[in-house]
């Protein structure tokens, strides 16, 4: 299973359990599929197809910005959005 294929998994599973609900009270998992290393030019995770910056922010980031974080990776691994995260 390649990289992209399993972050649409992981992103299928998360809007199946409603942790991308804008009203669950869970807490958004991260999008990491332990594959982490970057891609040669350095802008980015070849697993979760999260930046540095993005990495860096996760642990303090709030529902609303974790939800954004995997919008962005999503559309950069060029993968469609699960309903809940549809703008």
């Amino acid at each position: 299973m390649s990289t992209t294929e399993s972050i649409a998994a992981r992103a299928l599973l998360m809007s199946d359990a409603g942790y991308f609900d804008v009203n669950s009270d869970e807490v958004v998992p991260s999008p990491c599929i332990s594959v982490c290393r970057l891609t040669d030019d350095r802008t980015r995770c070849e697993g979760c197809f999260r930046t540095i910056d993005e990495i860096r922010a996760w642990s303090g980031a709030d529902s609303a910005q974790r939800r954004a974080i995997w919008v962005t990776l999503l559309q950069r691994a060029g993968v469609a959005l699960p309903a809940p995260l549809v703008p």
